[in-house]
């Protein structure tokens, strides 16, 4: 079975991770207030995702569609969940329904299942377009040099809503690759924004390693797990 974080380990952990977050919008020469914090709950009981709720952290971050929908049901119904793994196009339509927002939208075949099924269940789906701006193999996302083409598609989806952008950069000692990585995620969606007339207010990037690196380059959202739920233990 999973270990499960006490809420009193949660909340310290939860208090630590703010205080870098603060720090490195300090020295980015941002507020607070810009940036939000995404639990990640993935490999974790669903106890933890009621501690989010209970800290008042409105939307967790899942990356298997079949493990949120299996939690979703016994949490608060107000939380929000995101989904920020790989979306295959036989899961659009339950994410389409159930989801808060997709984060990983990197092909125009999801975005087309996603419209369709958002559509039907009578909603509009916000959306994140998911870059490989490190251009890892390891790693999913569309190439930047799709993005017009990707960003065109769903503008031209009736029943989906791009928020942003989202990218997670190569496993790396050097903080110099991930702070690059971020740096053209941010100069992509500057230039798809003024391409195409659209505000594209969301950056999601950076992650418990990450964190300081992506927030210096103009991060909106970090997708937090390890530091806030420890490792992800099986007993």
């Amino acid at each position: 079975m999973l270990m499960l974080i006490r809420f009193e380990e949660f909340l310290e952990n939860l208090k630590q991770v703010n205080e870098q977050i603060l720090a490195a919008c300090e020295a980015a020469g941002r507020k607070r207030d810009s940036l939000k914090l995404l639990p990640v709950t993935k490999n974790h009981p669903v106890d933890v995702a009621r501690y989010a709720w209970e800290a008042g952290l409105r939307a967790v971050g899942e990356n298997r569609v079949q493990e949120a929908l299996g939690k979703m049901d016994d949490v608060d119904s107000a939380l929000s969940w995101e989904l920020i793994g790989p979306l295959q196009s036989n899961k659009a339509k339950r994410v389409a329904e159930r989801f808060g927002r997709v984060q990983t939208v990197d092909r125009i075949k999801i975005a087309n299942a996603l419209d369709r099924y958002a559509g039907e269940a009578g909603r509009v789906l916000p959306v994140l377009l998911q870059m490989n701006a490190g251009r890892d193999p390891a790693k999913s996302g569309a190439e930047l040099e799709e993005a017009d083409a990707l960003l065109e598609a769903v503008l031209n989806c009736d029943n989906l809503k791009v928020d942003g952008l989202m990218t997670i950069a190569p496993l790396s000692g050097d903080p110099k690759v991930a702070r690059g990585t971020f740096a053209a995620l941010r100069e992509c969606r500057d230039r798809l924004s003024s391409r195409f007339g659209v505000e594209l207010p969301e950056l999601s990037m950076g992650m418990s390693g990450d964190m300081e690196e992506a927030i210096l380059e103009g991060s909106t959202m970090v997708r937090v797990g390890t530091a806030l739920f420890g490792q992800r233990n099986y007993g």
